[in-house]
């Protein structure tokens, strides 16, 4: 059978269809039978001989989800030849740049409707992008002077958490110019701690992201 030929495909298949099913339904509404019906061939039997579970799955496909991010902050970390403050940029302008954002701005779910996801990138962020990563870049930039603060924890924090979740319409849904409004005063909060991280073609970027998640969402005002 194919999923004994080619495990790695198979196993890429599983995931890239549960992820997909997560989005659309949410881990909780989504189970091993949709998976199955989602895969056009393959068998529970098959399924169950890469994975023992749903929640087995659920975190392979944010492992996966992850592997890419990972990847790249790791390699800014450890790049000799940037200073603190050039490595933050880099990974701000590397993270928009990506074609990837593309894709993900498109199909991005509602983390609210999907605790599953949005506790998986806290964890994510609270254990290892802020101590493995950000941190360590923040202390390199006050080792190097490119970087004035007393509390690179609590920067790396801010950071993270205004990036991945505030500045998220998936997490707090906004129109367009609402959230390019954020990142103007994210900008401004930035530059009040002597971060000047943002160039008017990243603002840019990050705008024509904002109107690829656009959804029909009712905002209070």
């Amino acid at each position: 059978m194919a999923r004994n030929k080619y495990p790695e495909e198979t196993t890429n298949q599983i995931l890239t269809v549960a992820l997909d099913l997560f989005i659309q339904k949410g881990y909780e509404q989504t189970s091993i039978q949709d998976i199955i019906n989602g895969l056009g061939g393959l068998t529970k039997g098959a399924i169950y001989h890469h994975f023992k579970s749903k929640e087995e799955i659920m975190q392979a496909v944010i492992d996966h989800l992850f592997k890419d991010a990972d990847g790249m902050l790791s390699s800014v970390r450890d790049d000799k030849k940037l200073n603190g403050l050039e490595k933050l940029r880099k990974i701000s302008s590397v993270s928009l740049s990506n074609p990837a954002q593309n894709e993900m701005a498109a199909v991005a779910p509602n983390l609210l409707r999907n605790p599953k996801l949005l506790a998986a990138q806290i964890e994510h962020m609270i254990e290892k992008a802020i101590p493995i990563y950000i941190q360590p870049i923040i202390e390199q930039g006050m080792r190097d002077g490119s970087i004035r603060t007393e509390y690179p924890r609590e920067l790396s924090e801010v950071l993270l958490v205004l990036t991945n979740l505030w500045l998220n319409p998936s997490v707090i849904p906004a129109t367009p110019e609402m959230m390019l409004n954020k990142v103007k005063l994210f900008d401004e909060i930035l530059k009040g701690l002597g971060l000047d991280l943002f160039d008017e073609q990243m603002l840019q970027r990050y705008e024509e992201l904002f109107r690829m998640s656009a959804r029909e969402v009712s905002i209070e005002k």
